[in-house]
């Protein structure tokens, strides 16, 4: 595997430890370093058979696999010692600690870089180690109301309200082992090491769907629509009746999904819940009709109600088996035992227990996160148990050698004419995808230098091309601020790949690139002749990632659509609300945000693969697999304790008071969270309505018993002051708290300023838009976010002349024949 000679050392409490947990995945040799007593992590529920334990949190089992434990005590001079020789060793560090921690323990930027300037040093922190919020107190709540998706999440007439499976650390993880094997790829050719930077706050931005930029291009800031999304008084339903419980539907308009709503729209009728005229309205124009004001409001919702009733009627399996046949953009809201008991997954044989014994290997986890056909990911062994490696991690270090000179000595360099301050220059990237999942992962590497020529087909655009929010609101396919940021930096390529005339610029353009990647639905690629056995035999050491909901196999295989219903059927909308209310789900095509990272990943890792060995391979990414990662504690409750999670509102499992509380004015909120017993006598201190408590609840089980008073007693506190006040009024005491901040507010964050992460630049036609720069910070090598709006076909002479070297001629005969849209 590419990562089996790499050492990481993780020093991650409860938050971040997927990422060491996805390079243990690849391969890697991962030493959790644990306190005396354990790590943080393990003090979170649910615990196996509800024993409160630490070697039984099943919050820490799911994200602990493929790693050893080591007991230091970081407090005592013999415990850093180990640390620094145990440093000088590994290839990465890997730490979520609160900023300036590690600097107090004489492990700061220049101690590191003096014991192993080789080292890789990945840090997650709740906004970033530098800039005005950086030494603030965080949870993974506070994360998720700072960065946007919490503000768009739920009942509008309710609190927001998150995942109830902790998301905003977990999208921090992804992004910083993305970030490490950048950083990993740069390494190979200069024999240096650098810090690898991730604020959760910005990490979690993307499942805004590109609605944190709205006020900063003059576009409609999205609002709280549970089960779909508002925008103004138009609302985007996304969850429906169904007769045995809920179905999610993508039910919207414009050249691209408009074909699918007709497609509905006439099961609607065939059913016999609406008539010929509301079939066969103008579903492409519906939404600009909606918009100018020629269709009413009232009668979108008539037409709502008609597919309410039909769905209402059906149950979620025959609702299935009608999206199956008639290519329906509708998936079953799943629970977390649908899912995981679900045909697909049991085809896939996705669900794995890990190597060893004991309770913690007898229960299954998530499995591979994808499918590489050169270097399958092999199962990993149980979570281990406090200090189980201490020993043995103790005498390997007598005879480890430091790494430095050995990467110093196996740098390859960079040739002639290589920029060394673009890691991925020189990697070339032909993208056939669309939406987010697949293009978010390109633009990913083409911030760190990849060349990626983007093939779009003008009759049949992205469909990221009709979301908003649009330039100055302007329902323009060359408007969208989301389509953007997703391909920003790429060359935009047209090309009609249904006209045979074009299959010799494909060829050509498949013998150029290094990696090919695709997101169409299964079997697509090979009915236009352009799957991996044919393509290898143009390039024998191509590497191909196709990337779908549900993978190339299966009986789900063929089940097409968009990140909303992957999200259905893998069990976070089910998660997403409240108890005594349907499912909201999260905002949006959700399980797209989080594909990207594995996406890019799973490229960065054949790619390495290939330098060593000159062998490329294909890469099936089920994007459901991947996505149910972030589920991995539901799942080990359902696999572990036969209890099926359901969704708490903004309850925790360990923390209280912990939610989201109201402040003065039209729905403005408070995500605050008291971490433990000190915050707890922080936060009572500081509010007068909870001084009188104190005593009383100094316990935390004293607090979870009694959590619906506590949170009313806050809220009384809270609803009378201004929400930036109480902020600044908690984060001075050293309470975790922050606005709920949408658009409006994100566009004027300080924090998210610092990090430079909305950048203005020219558009083609005129003016400017925003984009969202890149996530990951590199301390030497940082992503450049360069050129203007990507617009339909922008690059289409510059590709064809200047990189594969057609003439005039060429160019124009294609023109003619129509083989260039």
């Amino acid at each position: 595997m590419p990562l089996d000679t790499l050492r990481v050392v993780d020093l991650t409490t409860e938050y971040g430890m997927l990422c060491a947990q996805i390079l243990a995945d690849l391969g890697a040799d991962v030493i959790q370093v644990e306190p005396p007593g354990g790590a943080a992590g393990r003090q979170v529920g649910p615990f196996h058979g509800d024993v409160v334990d630490p070697e039984r949190s099943l919050a820490w089992w799911a994200y602990a696999r493929g790693k050893r434990s080591m007991v230091l005590d970081l407090e005592s001079e013999h415990g850093r010692q180990t640390l620094r020789r145990l440093i000088a060793a590994a290839d990465v560090l890997v730490e979520s600690e609160p900023v300036g921690r590690l600097d107090a323990l004489g492990f700061d930027d220049a101690a590191l870089e003096s014991i192993n300037p080789a080292l890789i040093h990945v840090s997650m922190t709740g906004f970033g180690r530098t800039g005005p919020k950086a030494h603030w107190a965080w949870s993974d709540l506070i994360t998720v109301a700072a960065g946007g998706p919490l503000a768009i999440t739920g009942d509008a007439d309710r609190p927001p309200v998150r995942v109830s499976v902790p998301q905003g650390f977990l999208h921090a993880a992804a992004e910083a082992a993305a970030g490490t094997m950048v950083a990993l790829y740069e390494r190979a050719r200069s024999g240096r090491g650098q810090r690898v930077d991730v604020s959760a706050q910005q990490a979690v931005t993307i499942a805004t769907q590109g609605n944190v930029v709205a006020e900063a291009v003059g576009d409609t800031q999205a609002e709280r629509a549970a089960g779909g999304i508002r925008a103004g008084d138009i609302r985007i339903r996304l969850t429906w009746p169904a007769r045995d419980g809920f179905v999610s539907i993508t039910h919207v308009f414009g050249a691209t999904m408009g074909p699918a709503t007709r497609r509905l729209m006439e099961y609607v009728y065939d059913e016999g819940f609406c008539d010929a005229a509301t079939r066969d309205k103008d579903w492409i124009g519906y939404g600009l009709m909606l918009a100018d004001g020629r269709e009413p409001i009232a009668e979108f919702e008539r037409v709502k109600d008609c597919i309410s009733a039909c769905t209402a009627s059906k149950t979620k399996a025959e609702l299935l088996e009608a999206a199956m046949q008639r290519r329906l953009l509708l998936a079953p809201v799943a629970s977390i035992a649908d899912a995981v008991d679900g045909p697909q997954l049991t085809a896939r044989e996705y669900l794995v227990r890990p190597l060893g014994d004991g309770p913690a290997a007898s229960v299954r986890y998530p499995g591979r996160f994808a499918r590489f056909s050169a270097t399958p990911l092999r199962r990993t062994r149980r979570p281990p148990a406090i200090g189980e490696h201490t020993a043995e991690v103790l005498a390997e270090l007598e005879r480890l050698t430091p790494v430095a000179e050995r990467v110093r000595r196996e740098a390859i360099g960079w040739g002639a004419g290589a920029d060394p301050a673009r890691p991925l220059q020189g990697i070339r990237i032909l993208d056939f995808m669309w939406a987010i999942a697949g293009p978010g992962a390109t633009k990913y590497l083409a911030d760190f230098g990849a060349t990626v020529i983007r093939i779009e087909t003008a009759s049949r655009p992205d469909a990221c091309r009709t979301v908003r929010p649009f330039v100055n609101g302007e329902e323009n396919p060359d408007q969208s601020a989301l389509f953007h940021t997703l391909n920003v930096g790429k060359k935009m390529l047209t090309i009609d790949l249904t006209n045979e005339a074009s299959r010799g610029l494909v060829h050509d353009l498949v013998r150029w690139a290094d990696v090919v990647c695709e997101s169409f639905s299964p079997r697509a690629m090979k009915s236009f002749g352009y799957d991996y056995e044919s393509l290898r035999r143009l390039r024998p050491d191509l590497i191909m990632l196709s990337t779908c909901l549900m993978g190339q196999t299966g009986p789900l295989a063929a089940f097409a659509g968009y990140g909303n219903l992957s999200a259905a059927i893998s069990g976070f909308f089910d998660l997403t609300g409240w108890p005594d209310r349907p499912p909201a789900g999260p905002y949006g095509a959700y399980t797209d945000y989080i594909a990207p990272r594995y996406n890019a990943i799973a490229i960065l890792d054949a790619l390495e693969h290939r330098r060593r060995t000159g062998e490329g391979q294909y890469i099936d990414m089920a994007q459901a697999e991947a996505a149910m990662h972030f589920l991995a504690p539901a799942v080990l409750e359902y696999t572990a304790n036969g209890r099926v999670p359901v969704r708490r509102g903004n309850r925790d499992f360990h923390m209280a008071p912990h939610g989201v509380y109201p402040a003065a004015g039209e729905d403005r909120w408070v995500a605050i969270a008291c971490r433990d017993d000190r915050d707890w006598q922080s936060l009572a201190s500081t509010v007068d309505t909870l001084q009188p408590l104190a005593a009383r609840f100094a316990q935390r089980e004293e607090r979870l018993a009694a959590v619906e008073a506590l949170d009313a007693r806050l809220a009384d506190w809270t609803r009378t002051r201004d929400a930036e006040t109480i902020e600044q009024t908690l984060q001075s005491a050293g309470i975790p708290a922050s606005v709920v901040q949408n658009s409006r507010e994100l566009v004027r964050d300080p924090q998210l300023a610092h990090l430079g992460h909305f950048i203005r630049l020219p558009h083609p036609d005129g003016g400017e838009t925003v984009v969202e720069s890149c996530r990951t910070h590199l301390s030497r090598t940082p992503a450049q976010c360069e050129g203007s709006a990507a617009t339909l076909g922008r690059d289409t002479y510059e590709v064809l002349t200047t990189i594969l070297g057609y003439s005039d001629e060429q160019f124009a005969e294609l023109l003619v024949t129509g083989a260039l849209e």
